[in-house]
């Protein structure tokens, strides 16, 4: 079979773009970078003054094996820290809980009470640096934990900069880690919203996800579209609340996929920029260009990056991050070439940020803003996924929004369908992939790869119990039952989570308590 000639959302391409094929208006479509609609970059200089933020997702075994590997990268030349929680931490359960069995710090790092945060930050002063965290459905209680160590350091909470990822509508969506229904869920999110609106004003509450859509199997275009109708229905909450939205919106971030189709990224990045715009200021009426402003940060595509042939992925990482930076991105991770088989091993993750440090400071990609733009090419695909966005958000308004979308299963199913179109393409040799369906090699040697010590979890499991036996208890036992009480009121939890973490209450009695008032949630089969 041929090759396919089109995107991999099916757009398709021609041999050749003359001026026909893109109707530019520049003020109207594009604009200078730094003004409205955003379409070539949020800031007029972009990189010419500041690099994006390079920023590796680390995190394994314990706190302590964790904070090693944040200190390491941080002396590589990291200029933020991005932090991975293992499964059991990413669903509300303690190491020593029965569900936690064999799963402790095997995909990230464990964190069951603040002392665990707290050595997970030692000698990293939080008012130096900024962290990224990938939590979701427990997010509010890390958020807690990380709050309470600025405080243990002296750190004013007007000082602490950094990402929750908390996109919880993107678990029911595409990557299904989720604890409560979506109502309380939803409600959590609004709480952290007006918590940090104002007491800690440099904090980014969400980082909207569309990487965990396109890795679930979606298109480009439907995690553009997918993803943004996320963000709306945020806005939305908050504005329900009763927020300013120009007091909560320029905190809101995005975290995109950069997959391996180098084009459709570029543009996908450009649309999504001039879509939010749009939305913003003529639907959502912020008064602010700051809330105009689509900040994101990109991840090359983890389903993108092979077992065979695994220094392959160097090469795949290398233009997918070029695309994030082309598309104009604040913060970059760029994946190991053996995290489709571990963990990153150090070598791994050194090449991987050094990937970065390249394109940043000799490839010249980084001396003129949007250099792509006014392509043919460049800007009539740009025109086409921001047609296509707008196509879906139009289904999901008829549908009764983003909650409905996901209780009829309509996201999940869009998705599975795409996933599905892509593997029959592979299969049929109409897409190749190197070393997978061309281009393959036989025998080939294996590559050294992390591997966690078992010991690291039978250490965690008795760290957690060792923090219940020495804590106050009857402080705790009160601390739980406020926390019960403002779920059951309708007050902002932050406050009374806050005084648990204080107090050495772990995540998973945090949950299970809350668990009480909102119950659990079953996903519906979707065929």
């Amino acid at each position: 079979m041929a090759e396919r000639r089109e995107t991999l959302s099916g757009l398709e391409v021609k041999p050749v773009y003359r001026p026909q094929d893109a109707q530019v208006d520049y003020e109207r479509s594009l604009g200078d970078p730094g003004t409205y609609p955003y379409t070539r970059g949020i800031h007029p200089g972009m990189y010419r003054d500041r690099l994006w933020t390079m920023r590796q997702f680390a995190g394994f075994g314990t706190a302590r094996e964790t904070n090693e590997r944040f200190h390491y990268l941080l002396r590589q030349g990291q200029t933020g820290l991005s932090t991975a929680f293992d499964m059991p931490t990413l669903m509300g359960y303690d190491s020593d809980d029965a569900h936690a069995l064999g799963e402790v710090g095997r995909e990230g790092v464990a964190i069951d009470s603040l002392r665990d945060m707290e050595r997970l930050f030692d000698g990293i002063p939080l008012g130096d640096v900024s962290t990224s965290m990938t939590i979701n459905g427990p997010a509010i209680i890390l958020f807690a934990m990380y709050l309470a160590v600025a405080e243990r350091q002296g750190v004013p909470w007007s000082k602490v900069r950094g990402t929750l990822q908390a996109d919880i509508l993107k678990e029911y969506i595409a990557q299904k880690e989720w604890i409560f229904p979506p109502e309380p869920s939803m409600r959590l999110i609004v709480d952290m919203m007006e918590f940090a609106t104002r007491d800690v004003p440099q904090w980014n509450t969400i980082s909207i996800s569309g990487y965990h859509i396109r890795e679930a199997g979606s298109t480009a275009v439907q995690e553009l579209a997918f993803t943004l109708a996320d963000g709306f229905a945020y806005v939305e909450a908050g504005i329900a609340r009763g927020l300013d939205v120009d007091a909560f919106a320029p905190r809101l971030s995005f975290f995109f996929n950069a997959h391996i189709n180098f084009f459709e990224e570029i543009a996908k990045y450009r649309a999504a920029r001039r879509i939010w715009a749009r939305r913003m200021r003529g639907k959502y009426g912020a008064k602010s260009p700051r809330s105009w402003m689509l900040r994101f940060h990109t991840q090359t595509a983890g389903c993108s990056l092979t077992a065979q042939q695994p220094e392959v992925n160097i090469i795949r990482t290398a233009y997918e991050a070029m695309a994030g930076v082309l598309g104009g991105t604040q913060s970059l991770h760029t994946n190991s070439m053996d995290e489709v088989l571990s963990l990153p091993t150090e070598k791994a993750v050194t090449i991987a940020l050094r990937t970065q440090q390249v394109l940043a400071h000799e490839t010249g990609v980084a001396d003129t803003v949007d250099p792509l733009a006014g392509s043919y090419f460049i800007e009539e695909l740009t025109d086409r996924m921001e047609a296509s966005a707008e196509e879906y958000f139009r289904r999901v308004d008829e549908m009764g929004g983003v909650l409905a979308g996901i209780d009829n299963g309509f996201f999940q199913r869009e998705i599975a369908d795409a996933a599905y179109r892509y593997q029959i393409e592979v299969d049929r040799k109409e897409r190749l992939i190197v070393g997978v369906n061309s281009f393959v090699e036989q025998d080939e040697e294996p590559i050294p790869t992390l591997r966690i010590d078992p010991e690291l979890e039978r250490a965690q499991v008795r760290a957690v119990q060792a923090v219940r036996a020495d804590r106050d208890q009857a402080a705790v036992d009160r601390a739980l039952e406020s926390v019960r009480q403002a779920a059951a009121s309708g007050q902002n939890m932050m406050p009374s989570i806050l005084d648990a973490v204080r107090v050495y209450a772990t995540e998973g009695e945090i949950v299970r308590t809350m668990r009480t008032v909102f119950g659990s949630y079953r996903e519906a089969a979707v065929f």
